[in-house]
């Protein structure tokens, strides 16, 4: 700091402005009144520069600053903000491990390190809401120059809202966003699984995020901070390793976009049934329990010693005195996603093998007749209902009309609700889905009680698959390394058979030579062939097709050869 303050050749403020003038805008002539309106554009205009509440947040934070997010002024620097920042480097440099600042109005001894970019405490999640409002305010930016280009341009006398106001910038940028953006994607819709973790994924690619070809090591490998916050198992196999993920179970996301994750409070080694959400930074200063840590009946420590996760995060876990432990895992399960909590016996599994079994789970399409698995892990039910794909109770009462499409409940409250039921869909990815009624007239059914069955559903729980008998056991060689036999009965009895509907589409256009025409009036074509159209020419509903066969006939006009 000496060294630099020795070097530098400007005596007064004015000096240092046009020093700093004359760096960012070389050729142009120097004044003082350009270089404060340059400085005070770049760092302390709210219009020009914006920290936004996150930004001012981290800030008071990692400086030990004590300014309310509410401010006005808080969105952009301040000298105590460069002073703090100053003070800040000096430490770092000279090896201090603290240093005193504020926090919520309270002295706070601030840790001096230099920040990792993979930890969580300086990734956020960009939610669709704030992806969309950035879409909307370039939308606006583009309407508000048209506005001023027309008001200079226009009588003012006649001038109205309509002639000055264009929309379409707003509406072109939405619908840029939803149609072309890298993020915004048909929603997988394979099984019940595939949906919900579809909509808990995260990423880091996309428009201001890594690219796939220049991520490096670093930011793809699982981090500490990840515990509670990203599934370290869930992630897709190919150039995308580390760089899409999935939201552990119990995780949520703050307002300013940083994953928090639910532990429970401990007191004097007593351990309580209250919740509280921590972010990464907040972790890292607190001692934290297994959530397989045994208790006695009273909910205390039953060792005097407790295994927990160090300050600072990352490192070995290490021994403390029970009464030093702050807070305790609500689960074992809330390290990892949904997908990988399916998976029964998980501790005894290879990670990697886990990452195929929680990735493989989404491809498995929905049966004739679902079968909810003998071994599970207790997830099933919580993943078909938070799903959306079960028909679930919304007020307790009694059923009093049931039909396939339709199912009517008279409420305890004395009101009616009306549950409509779907019936042979069909799924983005062309699977059937279809619901089926569970309930009897006259049923009595708790808030949250199963109406219906999804896709892939049973009583309301997950069931992927079927509950078959295997024999390891070696078959005359046909199941030499990875094959497999399968008895015929599954083939006969459509024990893996699923429904799957295709949508066609066909476009009658008017071209230079006239119109096209959809009809059963096909030249050259047997009527054997024609069979299955009605007389409109096309095929009716019920008919049964192979490949090959015509569903719909349609003549173009065409230029006769001379």
């Amino acid at each position: 700091m000496r060294a630099t303050l020795e070097k530098d050749a400007t005596e007064t403020r004015e000096d240092a402005l046009l020093d700093i003038y004359r760096k960012l805008r070389p050729g142009e002539p120097p004044t003082v009144e350009a270089a404060q309106s340059l400085l005070d554009n770049l760092y302390f205009n709210s219009k020009r520069y914006d920290l936004a509440k996150v930004g001012r947040y981290k800030i008071n934070r990692k400086l030990g600053i004590d300014r309310s997010l509410g401010d006005k002024e808080a969105s952009v620097l301040h000298v105590e903000d460069i002073v703090a920042m100053i003070k800040f480097l000096v430490a770092l440099h000279a090896g201090e491990k603290t240093l005193m600042g504020k926090r919520d109005g309270q002295d706070h001894e601030l840790r001096v390190e230099i920040d990792d970019i993979d930890h969580f405490g300086n990734r956020r999640i960009r939610a669709v809401g704030e992806l969309i409002e950035n879409q909307v305010r370039t939308g606006l930016s583009r309407m508000e120059r048209v506005v001023r280009e027309r008001m200079t341009t226009q009588d003012v006398e006649a001038i109205t809202p309509q002639t000055l106001i264009n929309i379409r910038p707003v509406v072109a940028a939405i619908k840029e966003f939803f149609g072309t953006s890298q993020l915004s994607q048909f929603m997988d819709q394979n099984n019940p699984l595939s949906g919900l973790t579809h909509k808990r994924r995260l990423s880091a690619l996309g428009p201001g995020g890594l690219s796939r070809d220049r991520a490096g090591m670093e930011v793809r490998d699982v981090h500490p901070s990840h515990y509670g916050r990203m599934c370290p198992i869930e992630t897709p196999e190919g150039p995308n390793i580390g760089l899409i993920g999935s939201l552990a179970s119990y995780g949520r996301i703050n307002p300013f976009g940083f994953i928090e994750t639910p532990y429970r409070l401990v007191s004097e080694g007593v351990v309580s049934d209250e919740v509280q959400y921590l972010t990464a930074d907040d972790e890292a200063e607190v001692l934290i329990a297994q959530a397989n840590a045994p208790l006695d009946e009273n909910k205390k420590f039953a060792e005097e010693t407790v295994l927990v996760r160090a300050r600072g995060g990352g490192g070995e876990p290490v021994l403390v005195p029970a009464a030093e432990v702050e807070f305790m895992d609500v689960s074992p399960r809330q390290m990892v996603s949904v997908a990988t909590a399916l998976i029964p016996f998980l501790e005894h599994d290879d990670a990697n093998r886990a990452l195929m079994g929680a990735n493989m789970q989404r491809q498995a399409v929905p049966l004739v007749r679902s079968e909810a698995p003998f071994v599970g892990t207790g997830m099933e039910r919580a993943a078909a209902v938070d799903a959306g794909d079960v028909v679930i109770a919304k007020k307790a009462g009694v059923v009093t009309e049931v039909s396939a499409e339709l199912v009517i409940m008279l409420n305890d409250d004395g009101t009616e609700t009306n549950y409509r039921i779907n019936k042979f869909a069909r799924s983005n990815q062309g699977n059937c889905y279809n619901h089926r009624v569970l309930v009897n007239e006259g049923q009595r059914l708790e808030v949250g009680g199963i109406i219906a069955d999804g896709p892939a559903t049973d009583q309301g729980e997950l069931a992927l698959g079927k509950n078959l008998l295997v024999a390891f056991m070696s078959w005359e060689g046909h199941n030499f390394e990875d094959a497999i036999i399968l008895s015929q009965r599954i083939v006969a009895e459509d024990v893996l058979s699923s429904i799957h509907i295709e949508e066609h589409e066909i476009d009658a256009r008017d071209t230079k030579l006239g119109a096209e025409e959809i009809t059963r009036d096909i030249p050259n074509v047997s009527e054997e062939v024609l069979a299955g159209l009605d007389e409109r020419g096309i095929i009716h509903i019920g008919a049964e097709v192979e490949a090959g066969d015509i569903l719909v006939g349609k003549v173009t006009p065409k230029v006769k050869p001379s």
